[in-house]
C-alpha cells in the first residue's frame, strides 16, 4: 500500500536565521478529522465554492505499460500543482489531511464514473464544508486486466476506501464485485444495473465492450456531428453572421452576461448547432432572429442584482476601473437593459424565458432539450412565453 504523502513545516526559528527547506516525511497514521471552519462573506456561495474544491479531489494516474503479473498502483503525490485542496483540508501548521477516499475504476475513460460521483458529491456539500466530511476521490482509467483490477480493490481495502466501477465486460464486473465482498469494500457498479434494464428492454444483449474499444467505430457519425456543431457555435458566437441564424438548432437570446456562450458551448458539445445574439441597449436587434422558425429560440433572463455583480466582477477581471465603465454595471442601467429584453420577450410569446439566476449549465440546457424535443415531437405546449 502506498502511504499518504504528508508535509511538515518547521519549528519556528528566530528571525536571524533563514528558515529550514520543509521536509516531506511519509506517514501511514491516518489523517485525524478536520475541524469545521468560519465562512466568511456570502455563506451559500462559500459553501458552493468549498464543497466543489473538496468535490473535485485529484486522480491517480495509470502509467503507459505496466506488467502483467507486476501490476503496481502509481499514486500522484498528495499535494503538487494544480491539485485541489480545500480549506477544510488545512491546518494552521500546514498539515494537508485527507478525508474518505473514493475509488473510481473504468475499463474506458472514466468519464461516467468520474461524473456520477460528483454529482452524488453535490448532495452532500453540507457536510463536506460544514462538519468537516472530506472526500477525495481516485480516478483509474483504461483497467483491462484483472490482475490489476483485483490490486486496485486490495489497495481500497487497506485504505477503507469505496469503490465505485463503471466496467463493460461482464467477467471484470463480476471480478470486481467478488473481490469487493472479499475484502469487505463498499463498492456500486454504476453501469451494470441500467445496462441490464435496456437489455432486458430491447431484448438484446449488451456488447461487453468499453467505449472506444477495438472493434467499435469510436469515430461515428455522432463524433463528427458533434465537431461540425462545435464549430459552428464558435463562428456564431456573440451575435456574428446573423445570416446563419436559419442553420442553427437553437438560439440563445438575452442581455450581457446571462451565460449565452458558455451554454451555447455545452449544448454544442452534445451535437447541437447553436447561435446565440446579444441584446445590447442601443443596438438594434438582426431581423433574421424574427424571421427564423421561432421555436428555435430561447430568451434568457437573470436577477438584476446578481447581473450586475457578474458585471462588475467581468470588468474587474478585464482590468477596467469602476469609473470607466459607465452604465453598464450601474443598476439603473442594469434594470433598463432587462426591461427592454423583457418587453422583446413579450413580443414574441412563442420564446420560452429561462431564468438563469440560480441555475447550473447543465439545468438550463436540460430545459432547453427538453423543450426542443418536445417542439420536435409535435407534444402540447402553452401558446404564450412562459418562464422556466
Amino acid at each position: 500500500m502506498l502511504a499518504a504523502t504528508r508535509f511538515s513545516l518547521p519549528n519556528p526559528t528566530p528571525p536571524e536565521h533563514k528558515p529550514p527547506i520543509p521536509t516531506i516525511s511519509l506517514s501511514s497514521e491516518p489523517p485525524s478529522k478536520p475541524q469545521p471552519r468560519k465562512l466568511k462573506g456570502s455563506a451559500k456561495l462559500n459553501l458552493w465554492s468549498r464543497a466543489r474544491s473538496i468535490r473535485s479531489g485529484r486522480k491517480l494516474e495509470r502509467p503507459a505499460e505496466i506488467p502483467a503479473k507486476a501490476a503496481t498502483l502509481v499514486e500522484k503525490p498528495l499535494v503538487r500543482t494544480g491539485d485541489a485542496v480545500s480549506d477544510s483540508d488545512k491546518e494552521d501548521d500546514g498539515e494537508i489531511r485527507e478525508g474518505k477516499s473514493i475509488y473510481m475504476v473504468s475499463d474506458g475513460t472514466g468519464w461516467t464514473a468520474e461524473h456520477s460521483v460528483s454529482a452524488a458529491l453535490g448532495q452532500f456539500d453540507h457536510c463536506l464544508v460544514d462538519h468537516g466530511c472530506s472526500v477525495s476521490t481516485h480516478l483509474f482509467s483504461g483497467v483491462d486486466d484483472i490482475e490489476r483490477l483485483i490490486e486496485i480493490v486490495r489497495q481500497a481495502a487497506k485504505e477503507d476506501a469505496m469503490l465505485v466501477y463503471t466496467i463493460a465486460e461482464p467477467s471484470m464486473a463480476g471480478a470486481a464485485r467478488k473481490a469487493c465482498q472479499l475484502w469487505g469494500v463498499p463498492c456500486t457498479d454504476v453501469l451494470g444495473p441500467i445496462t441490464e434494464a435496456i437489455a432486458s428492454h430491447l431484448g438484446v444483449s449488451p456488447s461487453g465492450l468499453p467505449r472506444g474499444a477495438g472493434g467499435r467505430n469510436f469515430l461515428s457519425e455522432d463524433y463528427f456531428q458533434r465537431i461540425e456543431a462545435i464549430e459552428f457555435t464558435i463562428k456564431q458566437d456573440d451575435g456574428a453572421l446573423p445570416q446563419n441564424l436559419r442553420k442553427a438548432d437553437i438560439v440563445l437570446t438575452g442581455v450581457s452576461r446571462t451565460g449565452k456562450t458558455p451554454l451555447s458551448i455545452y449544448l454544442a458539445q452534445k451535437g447541437y448547432k447553436v447561435a446565440n445574439v446579444p441584446i445590447v441597449m442601443g443596438v438594434e436587434l438582426p431581423k433574421t432572429l424574427f424571421e427564423i422558425d421561432p421555436d428555435k429560440v430561447f430568451a434568457l433572463t437573470i436577477d438584476p442584482v446578481v447581473l450586475q455583480s457578474i458585471r462588475k466582477s467581468r470588468a474587474k477581471t478585464l482590468g477596467i476601473a469602476e469609473h470607466e465603465m459607465h452604465n453598464y454595471s450601474q443598476m439603473g442601467y442594469v434594470k433598463k437593459d432587462l426591461e427592454r429584453a423583457s418587453k422583446i420577450f413579450t413580443q414574441n410569446p412563442s420564446w420560452p424565458v429561462i431564468e438563469v439566476t440560480s441555475k447550473a449549465i447543465e439545468e438550463t440546457a436540460a430545459i432547453i432539450l427538453r423543450i426542443y424535443h418536445d417542439r420536435k415531437q409535435k407534444r402540447s405546449l402553452p401558446s404564450i412565453s412562459k418562464r422556466y
